[in-house]
């Protein structure tokens, strides 16, 4: 292989038979069902993961999956890993009355293998990736709107322009920041895509709310969100609880899918890159640690439903105004 790309090392807690359908504790903390309804449940949003490929059959996954190709020269997409699936149950598991529920349970998912079995993918593999997603064309016209990435390794500059044309087209990257951290907010820890300051680099907290001790800290942290002990969908349709930045990421993924159906409800048209980022932005809470270590701080989509409540009073005391004068 020339230069590599990897899984960034996450852990495997726990891989069980069955789950009774349940929402998640990662997906109730950022608080993804208050605005499920508003967003539409994100459907029509088509979210592009690049990883391990992706279980077909899952019954949480197999009627999200709107296409999928494979780039490490193997001619399948499916998962012989794991990483992916979990990935993508986070982000969209279906509502089926089994297994779990994702951030964005009716978004699309345009599965792109470029890790093999063992987590690991020339950068050629990655980069057509990038580049197939942004040039990508659902059977109805549809295109990418979110690239999520959960892996890491050395700067790439082919890598580095094809997520600036991904932006210049309109599409959020978002990628973890990595989990070699040292547990000090005063010093950097980089792996990219995640450090490039184009993307949305995700760091991870605990179901506690407190900085995960693995999650790298550096300036180009844009958010945090829950990154442990998170359960999701796994191959031979099972489920299973994983620890990393490569859990918090696809919170971020799927809750960029429903922010973007109500704010262009809101707007009356399609966002911008920069704008559906300032979505995010603005839905975030502050931890009260070091800027380093949580960017704007932690995913909170409550905010939304607080914003829209406020917007009512004011849109109601104006109203009263308007009478009395």
């Amino acid at each position: 292989m020339s230069k590599e790309k990897r899984l960034i090392p996450y852990k495997v807690l726990e891989i069980m038979e069955k789950a009774n359908e349940k929402v998640p504790e990662g997906v109730e903390l950022i608080k993804a069902p208050e605005i499920w309804e508003q967003g539409n449940y994100g459907e029509g949003v088509v979210i592009a993961v690049i990883d391990t490929g992706i279980d077909k059959e899952h019954p949480d996954l197999k009627e999200r999956i709107i296409d999928g190709r494979d780039f490490t020269e193997t001619g399948d997409y499916h998962d012989d890993n794991g990483h992916g699936t979990h990935v993508s149950g986070t982000i969209l598991a279906t509502l089926n009355d089994v297994g779990v529920v994702g951030v964005a349970p009716k978004a699309s998912i345009l599965a792109l293998k470029a890790l093999n079995g063992k987590g690991q993918g020339d950068i050629n593999w990655i980069n057509g990736a990038l580049e197939y997603a942004i040039n990508w064309k659902g059977p109805q016209g549809e295109k990418v709107s979110v690239i999520s990435l959960s892996l890491g390794g050395p700067p790439d500059d082919k890598e580095h322009q094809l997520i600036q044309k991904a932006i210049q087209n309109d599409i959020l990257v978002v990628c973890a920041a990595g989990n070699g951290g040292d547990g000090r907010h005063d010093t950097d820890e980089l792996d990219y895509p995640g450090a490039y300051s184009e993307v949305v680099e995700v760091g991870a907290v605990d179901l506690s709310r407190n900085l995960a001790d693995f999650s790298n800290t550096n300036d180009e942290i844009d958010l945090v969100a829950p990154g442990v002990d998170i359960l999701s969908t796994y191959p031979g349709s099972k489920y299973a609880k994983l620890s990393g930045t490569s859990m918090a990421t696809p919170h971020v993924s799927g809750a960029a899918a429903l922010l973007k159906i109500i704010s262009e409800k809101e707007f009356g048209r399609k966002l911008t890159e920069a704008e559906l980022y300032a979505q995010l932005v603005k839905n975030t809470e502050d931890l009260g640690i070091s800027k380093k270590a949580q960017g704007n701080g932690m995913l909170n989509l409550s905010m939304v439903t607080h914003s829209a409540q406020n917007e009512m009073r004011r849109t109601i005391e104006a109203s009263k105004t308007m009478v009395v004068e």
